[in-house]
């Protein structure tokens, strides 16, 4: 949100606009995000982050908001899904809600644990860039949901090495003088690696070199921009949301509720990426423009849909949200029941509500393994 009150805010920060007209089949989208938190990835408040996109026009999403308000009382500003989904009508409201954005909606839902899981692969592991935890670098994947799904049944082991990977890739508001985070991430790997028998799993671990560790590491602290910020998950999120929207066949122009990560130069390097699949084409995105969501109901129709699938209870595709979703997909589908806490979501989703470019009738969904 913007900074400010009533009647003073402050102007706007980051995005991309376009620097002219955008030519050939654009479609645009509005958007905002539930569950960021910063680099605190490891809140238990907050384990996902959620980005969710209408294709709504301005007068579409105002009578859609005006029909939810006229039941309850509500800010003459926003809706907001934390009150929402308090009132006693909230299930009858959230049905009709999700029913009225069949077919123009898209939610993108990232378990910040498995993001961190896939920053191990691509960033330790890889060369960092912009398209690494995008289907872009689908093929480090299947090594980050096996570290992920390994790590989480090897006890509290996990919980420390995900922690100890954090303070190592956190250079904001750290004395450098006397870091040893290095070594404590090293230290927490051998911890973790005792408690992991799956082999894809332990080669992940195995394969983690200190000296390539501190590498990386010395690069983020000198600012180098080409790594993409490391504990930063909604910019892969942001990307996957773009990639549904285009479907191959279009340009994305993107209107965002204000947020801080969007800066300039993280557009445009993650524009550069989307557009690596055909170095000739266009980027599918267009480019994105800031917005307070105060001033724009296509991005409270888009918040209050990234706020309820967040907050609903359950795994993604049950009660009021299954009408979005197709049956989950994926190479594992027994780890979904198998993992530690049946009540939340256990790696990457895509619910999809939106035309698909192969079949505009169809509602898919996607989900890593865990």
């Amino acid at each position: 949100m913007a900074g400010g009150t009533s009647t003073t805010r402050l102007p706007l920060q980051g995005g991309l606009p376009p620097s002219g007209a955008v030519t050939g089949p654009v479609v645009e989208i509005a958007c905002d995000e539930s569950g960021f938190s910063g680099t605190n990835l490891l809140d238990p408040a907050t384990p996902v982050i959620v980005h969710a996109g209408v294709d709504l026009s301005r007068d579409e999403a105002a009578a859609l908001i005006s029909t939810l308000r006229s039941g309850f009382r509500f800010s003459p500003d926003e809706v907001k899904s934390r009150q929402f989904l308090r009132r006693r009508e909230a299930a009858e409201a959230v049905g009709w809600f999700l029913s009225a954005l069949r077919g123009r909606a898209h939610v993108h839902l990232v378990d910040k644990e498995f993001f961190l899981a896939t920053r191990v692969v691509d960033l330790l592991l890889a060369q960092p860039s912009y398209a690494a935890g995008t289907r872009l670098a689908g093929d480090r994947r299947p090594a980050a949901a096996a570290l992920h799904r390994a790590g989480r049944a090897a006890g509290p082991g996990w919980a420390v090495f995900l922690a100890a990977l954090v303070e190592m890739l956190r250079t904001k508001r750290r004395d450098r003088a006397d870091d040893r985070s290095v070594a404590r991430f090293f230290t927490a790997r051998d911890a973790l690696r005792r408690h992991i028998g799956d082999a894809q799993a332990g080669a992940v671990l195995d394969a983690l070199d200190p000296a390539r560790a501190a590498a990386v590491q010395a690069r983020l602290y000198a600012g180098d921009r080409t790594i993409p910020p490391p504990l930063e998950p909604l910019l892969p999120a942001l990307a996957e949301t773009v990639l549904h929207w285009s479907g191959g066949r279009r340009r994305v122009l993107v209107i965002h509720d204000e947020q801080s990560a969007l800066t300039e130069d993280r557009l445009r390097r993650l524009q550069a990426a989307l557009a690596a699949g055909d170095p000739a084409g266009p980027s599918p995105l267009a480019g994105l423009v800031m917005t307070d969501s105060r001033d724009d109901p296509r991005v409270q129709a888009a918040d209050l849909l990234a706020g309820v699938a967040r907050r609903m209870p359950g795994v993604p595709g049950d009660g009021p949200l299954r009408p979005l979703l197709s049956p989950p997909a994926g190479p594992d589908p027994d780890a979904v029941e198998a993992g530690p806490d049946p009540g939340a979501v256990d790696a990457t989703h895509q619910l999809t509500g939106a035309a698909s470019a192969h079949d505009p009738g169809a509602v898919t969904a996607e989900q890593e393994p865990t």
